[in-house]
């Protein structure tokens, strides 16, 4: 399967007294590079979710936004988190060792400050286990969204290929005739100008110049790359950064190509192909 690195999946899951709100997105990146926001309920849960998506992607800049929103019910008592307000004293303490004239903290800084309040549902290993399940469908939500998107760049890519074959198997048949064209073009001009140098000698040196245009490698290995292109995009693994490294080896061929070329015809083919490749290219910057 094929895999963009562009991406979005959004789910929601109900809880006991609660809901979980995932959503991730997922755009073009050299790398991995994972971004989280999270509720400060569940701060503690990033390493896991880390794993998870670690485990399942490899490229792209992902973005994870976790909530949970609790229901209010009358009858549950608020509890807080005595030995987080004690800290909260030490700490305020020793700071006033050094900052004397610092105002003290007020009760409503302490009930603000992140996980003083507690709820029913904090630090439950329930909740985090509910919070892995929903961010492995998220996960496979998300791969869904890229392997379509995957695919629709596969469809692009395989029909430049073709058009790529279709221009090497036009060119090929008609080499060796714009070649002798050339060389007898290159021949009466040379015996208009050197009557009195020795026709054995120029006959060698067109045998030399016809080496260095030909061009017959270089479409060789136009069409191996492109076959290796093929093979990659059907196999299973990533491919976008093995594709990039290609897209270079074929932009090099058409260059030569064009470097060599002594007809308009191959000239022209040199153009269409790098056109063909860069189009390519850009779409391949999108594969995980």
């Amino acid at each position: 399967m094929t895999f963009s690195m562009t991406g979005f999946a959004a789910l929601e899951q109900p809880i006991e007294n609660a809901t979980l709100l995932l959503e991730l997105r997922a755009v073009n990146s050299r790398y991995l590079d994972l971004h989280f926001k999270l509720d400060e309920n569940l701060r503690g849960m990033e390493l896991p979710i880390r794993e998870l998506i670690t485990a399942q992607l490899s490229r792209g800049k992902i973005e994870c936004k976790l909530n949970l929103l609790q229901r209010t019910q009358i009858y549950q008592p608020t509890q807080l988190d005595e030995q987080l307000m004690q800290q909260l004293v030490l700490m305020q303490e020793k700071a006033q060792i050094h900052f004397q004239t610092a105002m003290q903290l007020s009760m409503a800084d302490v009930l603000r400050w992140p996980g003083v309040v507690l709820s029913n549902v904090t630090n439950n290993e329930a909740l985090a286990d509910e919070v892995k399940k929903l961010v492995s469908q998220g996960l496979l939500e998300l791969n869904a969204s890229r392997n379509r998107e995957g695919e629709k760049l596969k469809v692009i890519i395989l029909d430049r290929l073709n058009l790529i074959e279709n221009l090497v198997n036009k060119v090929k048949p008609i080499l060796p005739k714009l070649n002798k064209e050339y060389q007898e073009k290159l021949t009466l001009k040379l015996q208009e100008t050197l009557k009195s140098i020795d026709q054995d000698r120029v006959a060698q040196e067109l045998v030399m110049f016809a080496q260095r245009i030909d061009v017959d490698e270089e479409l060789s290995r136009l069409s191996t790359h492109v076959s290796e292109v093929r093979r990659i995009l059907s196999s299973d693994a990533p491919a976008g950064k093995r594709l990039d490294f290609l897209m270079q080896e074929l932009n090099r061929e058409a260059n030569t190509l064009g470097s060599k070329s002594v007809a308009v015809e191959t000239t022209q083919v040199s153009m269409e192909l790098k056109v063909l490749i860069e189009q390519m290219r850009e779409q391949i910057q999108n594969l995980e």
